[in-house]
């Protein structure tokens, strides 16, 4: 993957260009895994395992994947203790915490209107 760098210039914050860096890291943290990742570590540190553990359904790779694609993007902080075996732990950075208050937001709007999208896929489904 070719990352685009950040020259300061309009164009690189526009999401509706696709050469766009923001473009880039928004495809990078709309996805639901990394959504829910950023939801699980919250104000914590956790484990691997941990997560693992918090997200139903994640496998091994997309877990790996996803936390690289964050800590990459700055998002996540991993911090590796030299014991043996060694113990890896995440937790959000400042950026980080500023997507959870979205998270929170995006939970808080699901919750609103789950039933009026249960309905709508009902009747769509008719």
């Amino acid at each position: 993957m070719v990352t685009k760098q950040f020259t300061g210039s309009p164009d690189d914050a526009d999401l509706t260009r696709a050469d766009s860096l923001a473009r880039e890291i928004f495809s990078d943290i709309a996805n639901k895994w990394a959504l829910l990742l950023i939801e699980a570590l919250g104000d914590r540190t956790l484990r691997f395992g941990e997560l693992r553990d918090e997200i139903e359904g994640i496998s091994h790779k997309m877990l790996t994947q996803n936390l690289r694609m964050l800590e990459r993007n700055g998002l996540v902080e991993r911090r590796v203790h030299p014991t043996v075996p060694p113990r890896v732990e995440y937790t959000l950075t400042e950026p980080g915490r500023g997507l959870l208050k979205t998270t929170h937001h995006m939970c808080d709007w699901t919750h609103e209107y789950l039933g009026h999208i249960e309905a709508s896929r009902r009747r769509f489904g008719s």
